[in-house]
């Protein structure tokens, strides 16, 4: 296997628009005009960030610690992130009488620095090009579901073979459906603890009043830091473990910045829907995100509702709640976005241009025929799309990411069921997140949700997730729910859930690691009523997998033939799609006008934020914030043209999910933010590149100095930053 030299953009000749819209992978970077790069603002030559000899660079000081993105930040192994991506570990240390959630956390010295039960840091090491590989071992004349299955039985050789490494975290990148294949190499370092982190009132300030709009103050950023054996080498947690000295990092910036300097974002974004057709597009506006408002907004409620007044169940569902808050708050602003934007309609006329086009371009008539059966991909999906979304709730074997959305314990034992079922098959043959290689995250990931579980929400939950299935036509109800539940609704459904969770021991932390470890037959013996259910629903949920596998079998066949004419019509770059690698957006600080006769400026200030103030949340700034900042001797963190702290920040980046926590520098390389959000005229940038809304959202690094210099006193932790 060769070294990748990226192919999907084929040879690009830069220009603004070109490099504003685009997550360019570290290769492509080396093919962007480096005298364009320069004018722009760019002081590091690109062989700098990422040097094609050794496959390495600067850009591996971005870390990726799963579902959120970091960086680097000193020669001692400080990581820099969001709060809210290491929210995870808050939770897991806080009680009702030490609450860290609310009341922040800073370490006096290492010894007390807070291990994270389920946070990895991997940082990049080599990108192979597998395209030919893995093509190859597709069988000619395959159906769709053996095309997937052949296709993801040779990802996961490839992926065995580079983690015969030691500590070495693999994964084959898929581009544009199947356009191109990358197996991406990295090493993971699981000893993670957390460092610092402000009070909740500030990590969160403006909560979900200000979520995804602006102006923005809040001051979203935690400090981690990675640990290693005592010869530099990825290890388990133990007492013994020493501060990795990472090869490299981004040194705060100790400059201003202002309104028109360049910038840059790097990170791990996770995936954006630009190559979809229109019958995609629409399907995501009409049926995905009004569905995930709506289930999300229930949940959320029964979560408030079962947790109020009661200080260990808010704990409880903190992150839990956190999560499905964002997803519900997304899923209106990409319904509102894709209607303010016009955006299926917007595809249909430029898929159109280009089935015109073909009709000139021969030799792209296949794309015509790749294009109408994806069409036919997507109306065959709707025929049972309202089901299959509520069995996606469950942990499948396509995906375990994030936190549980839907009825905990029962997620636990779809777990633990699907773990012992599988084990009897070979690795190979098992769903990807039951391979051997992940059975270690997923026991991390149980230990991790016995801390989120509050038995009246999940109860709660659980009954509206069944009261959704059984209003499905009978055809399309889960036997195992029709079975267990017909016909109960209200109090009596309620009351057979209850009955199930309290026979069960599923709730019981040293049982639930036991079960993990036990056979089918063992499980069975058992006769846990919840346990009993995982196993009834396992043949819904490995049916929902076979579907999804077929429909990806068809995409990785169709959507390359379509994507090979959409990028000859345009003539010019074009990125791929996000797929969680390594990716560098460049940007330009810069305000936007939303409507008419509105302009927003590009900073926020802190005095902005203590006008906000109304000492309840989600606008309690912290007495000890409102004392530093009227002490008035912040000296050295003040913008001298804003006459005040900064805050947050605007950019033209282009940024999606997983791009949380995302390193902001400035042309030499240092790091002036910390990316947490876009703006809300801009959440459906995940279907399309608008220039004059695309601003993400970042907090300033001053913000942050300036907190731990004169709200926190943290002189020793600016000092190892670098900051004297």
């Amino acid at each position: 296997m060769k070294q990748i030299q990226i192919a999907i953009v084929f040879v690009l000749t830069a220009s603004v628009i070109f490099a504003a819209e685009g997550k360019w992978t570290p290769q492509q970077v080396l093919q962007l005009d480096p005298a364009w790069l320069k004018s722009q603002g760019l002081v590091l030559s690109p062989e700098k960030l990422w040097n094609p000899q050794r496959g390495t660079g600067l850009l591996a000081a971005a870390i990726d610690i799963g579902g959120c993105s970091s960086a680097f930040v000193s020669g001692t192994g400080l990581l820099l992130t969001n709060h809210h991506c290491l929210f995870s570990i808050l939770q897991q240390h806080s009680t009702p009488d030490n609450d860290i959630i609310t009341n922040g956390f800073l370490a006096g010295e290492p010894s007390e620095e807070l291990p994270g039960q389920s946070v990895r840091a991997t940082i990049p090491r080599h990108f192979t090009d597998v395209t030919a590989e893995i093509l190859a071992s597709v069988p000619k004349k395959s159906t769709d579901l053996e095309r997937y299955r052949a296709i993801e039985k040779t990802k996961s050789e490839l992926v065995a073979r580079c983690e015969q490494q030691a500590a070495a975290r693999c994964k084959v990148g898929t581009f544009d459906g199947g356009l191109q294949y990358v197996l991406i190499e990295g090493l993971e370092y699981p000893d993670v603890r957390l460092v610092y982190a402000p009070p909740r009132s500030v990590g969160e300030f403006g909560g979900e009043v200000d979520n995804w709009m602006w102006p923005r103050h809040t001051g979203d950023f935690s400090i981690a830091r990675v640990y290693a054996s005592a010869d530099g080498k990825p290890a388990a947690y133990s007492p013994t473990n020493v501060p990795l000295h990472p090869e490299f990092y981004f040194p705060i910036a100790q400059g201003d910045i202002s309104p028109g300097d360049f910038a840059m974002v790097l990170g791990y974004p996770g995936i954006t829907y630009r190559s979809y057709i229109e019958a995609e597009m629409a399907q995501k506006r009409n049926l995905y995100f009004p569905r995930r408002e709506e289930v999300y907004g229930e949940w959320i409620r029964i979560q408030e509702e079962t947790t109020k007044g009661d200080a260990a169940g808010t704990i409880a569902v903190a992150n839990t709640l956190k999560s499905l808050l964002n997803r519900f708050k997304n899923a209106q602003g990409q319904i509102a976005g894709f209607d303010r934007g016009e955006i299926v309609a917007k595809q249909h006329a430029a898929d159109q241009e280009v089935l015109t086009w073909i009709a000139g371009h021969p030799q792209f008539a296949a794309a015509k025929q790749a294009y109408r059966e994806l069409e036919k991909v997507e109306r065959d999906e709707e025929t049972t799309w309202e089901r299959d979304f509520l069995l996606r709730q469950l942990p499948t074997g396509n995906s375990l990411d994030g936190a549980f959305a839907g009825p905990g314990l029962l997620s636990a034992a779809t777990i633990i069921t699907r773990v012992a079922q599988s084990r009897e098959k070979k690795n190979e043959d098992r769903p990807p997140a039951f391979q051997d290689r992940n059975l270690p995250r997923l026991r991390d990931r149980l230990i991790r949700e016995e801390k989120s579980y509050f038995a009246p929400a999940d109860e709660a939950i659980m009954a509206s997730w069944i009261r959704r299935l059984l209003a499905r036509p009978v055809a399309e109800q889960p036997a195992a729910v029709a079975r267990a539940f017909a016909g109960l609704d209200g109090e009596a459904l309620a009351r057979k859930i209850h009955s199930m969770v309290e026979t069960s021991r599923l709730d019981e932390p040293e049982q639930r690691r036991a079960m993990f470890d036990e056979s089918p037959a063992r499980l069975h013996e058992r006769r846990d009523p919840l346990l009993e259910l995982g196993f009834a629903l396992a043949g819904d949920l490995e049916r929902l997998e076979d579907s999804v596998d077929r429909r990806e079998g068809a995409i990785s066949r169709l959507r390359p033939e379509w994507r090979r004419a959409v990028i000859a019509h345009a003539g010019t770059p074009v990125a791929p799609d996000a797929n969680g690698t390594l990716r560098v957006s460049f940007a330009k600080i810069e305000g936007y006008a939303p409507r008419d006769a509105v302009v927003y400026e590009p900073q926020t200030t802190l005095s902005g934020m203590i006008a906000k103030h109304t000492g309840e949340e989600p606008f309690d700034v912290p007495e000890s914030v409102r004392a530093a900042a009227a002490s008035k001797t912040s000296g050295r963190f003040v913008d001298p043209q804003l006459g005040d702290i900064p805050v947050n920040f605007l950019a033209t980046a282009d940024t999606t999910g997983g791009n949380s926590g995302s390193p902001v520098l400035n042309g030499k390389g240092e790091l002036i933010g910390i990316n947490f959000d876009r703006v809300w005229e801009n959440v459906a940038n995940d279907f399309g590149y608008n220039p004059d809304i695309a601003r993400n959202v970042s907090v300033d690094v001053r913000y942050l100095l300036w907190m731990l210099d004169k709200v926190s006193h943290a002189g020793a932790l600016l000092k190892e930053l670098g900051v004297q």
